[in-house]
């Protein structure tokens, strides 16, 4: 899909501005130029739905209400049709001026040279948590700023643990306190109809399995985007649900099939279930209750060592011929307070205070649930993010595929392991 803010023809592009760029500092916008040197044209693209589109709309008008010299033309597509897009346009050097990027494809752009270094640009960083900022970074290179963030948490159902008479995980609880807790849960629910269990295999999931990994001092990839953990280590993560997944204690995957799209913990059949912070609210809405509560992450043998994720970067493509007024409208997006209060977390939680602050949050709601746990949970969050490799997503599905394959008991864990990288070999640092 397609907008166009302005006709293409009411501008001339053809001219170069000189511009006079003021950082945006403690939320005051910046300005892309004086418009004595000309009028620019800049393309913003990004995934999303009508809502978010709503959103970006009014947050540009904005930026060119300040910045009279400047139009935007945009677009946003779904998903899958957003990716294919960025792929044609990087094939022919002619990737948007600013653009959507998620984490998994950050290695695969930047390290290409698709995308310019904000690193040296006008794009005022100092409001951003030096771990958040460094995920969009690749050898010292800024290919991406974090518009907004999260984290990972253990989501637990208090009406369910009412019912069952027991106490969720203690604070500092393990991976193994989790799965006696786990354990404790399914026992007590089988008699309930539904039966009831105390989650899934979370060893099924692959961002939980990186979490693991850090904890135990090992960073997930290489600076040279390669895998920088073993077959003995993916054996290990698996085998921790390896009691619970042999006698049965987990939530079924037959039972999960069954009802998809919704999940065992939405549908109030498991007790408790890992996620990022910003599924609240659909927890919430799909449960139909909203004692839902957040724990950190179990600790591992170094303690919690969470990491914020960004939910979404914005680049700019290398190719750009206004990457000046590109840095500023990025600049805005991330800084400016007024946009912080249009979006609110619906991008995630805003990456930096002043948008933050910025937000109208009613208390009690779920963005302030979701802002209360990133506030508490911040003294744990001492890694950056893992960088993923290129194929990330690749493996990351195969990795989901396999675990489906081990829930049914169709395949053992090390035939899980053994085939996982096999076909990672083929798989990571393929464009």
């Amino acid at each position: 899909m397609r907008i166009t803010r302005k006709a293409a023809g009411a501008v001339a592009a053809t001219a170069v501005l000189t511009l006079v760029l003021t950082a945006c500092s403690g939320g005051d916008s910046t300005e892309a130029g004086d418009g004595e040197g000309g009028d620019v044209t800049l393309t913003v693209a990004w995934w999303g739905n009508d809502d978010r589109a709503a959103k970006y709309e009014e947050s540009i008008d904005l930026f060119e209400e300040a910045n009279p010299n400047v139009t935007v033309q945009t677009q946003f597509q779904a998903w899958d049709d957003y990716w294919t897009a960025r792929n044609t346009e990087a094939a022919g050097q002619s990737l948007p001026d600013v653009f959507q990027m998620d984490l998994s494809y950050l290695r695969q752009y930047g390290s290409t040279g698709q995308l310019a270094d904000l690193s040296g640009s006008s794009i005022d960083t100092a409001g951003f948590e030096e771990a958040l900022l460094s995920s969009g970074q690749i050898d010292g290179a800024q290919y991406g700023v974090p518009t907004s963030q999260n984290t990972l948490a253990l989501f637990y159902n208090g009406d369910l643990l009412d019912e069952l008479g027991i106490e969720p995980p203690a604070e500092g609880y393990t991976w193994e306190d989790y799965n006696a807790f786990a354990a404790e849960v399914s026992a007590a629910g089988a008699g309930m109809d539904p039966q009831v269990y105390g989650t899934g295999d979370y060893t099924g999931t692959f961002w939980f399995f990186l979490q693991w990994l850090i904890q135990q001092g090992t960073e997930p990839f290489t600076t040279d985007g390669q895998l920088a953990f073993d077959e003995a280590q993916m054996t290990e993560f698996l085998n921790l649900a390896s009691e619970l997944r042999e006698s049965d204690q987990l939530f079924p995957a037959e039972r999960t099939t069954q009802i998809l799209p919704l999940g065992g913990f939405t549908v109030n059949e498991a007790a408790s279930e890992m996620s990022w912070d910003n599924f609240l609210a659909g927890y919430i809405s799909d449960s139909g209750t909203e004692n839902i509560q957040m724990l950190p992450m179990p600790s591992g043998d170094n303690g919690p060592q969470q990491f914020w994720k960004p939910s979404m970067l914005l680049s700019s493509g290398a190719n750009s011929e206004h990457p000046e007024e590109a840095a500023a409208l990025i600049d805005f997006l991330v800084n400016d307070p007024e946009v912080g209060k249009i979006f609110g977390t619906s991008k995630g939680v805003p990456a930096v205070a002043a948008q933050r602050d910025a937000m109208e949050v009613e208390e009690g709601s779920v963005d302030a649930t979701v802002l209360a746990y990133e506030e508490a949970v911040a003294p744990d969050v001492t890694e950056p993010a893992p960088l993923p490799v290129e194929g990330f997503g690749s493996i990351e599905a195969e990795y989901k595929r396999l675990a489906e394959e081990l829930g049914y008991g169709n395949i053992t864990v090390d035939e899980f392991v053994e085939q996982w990288f096999l076909f990672a070999a083929d798989a990571v640092g393929q464009s």
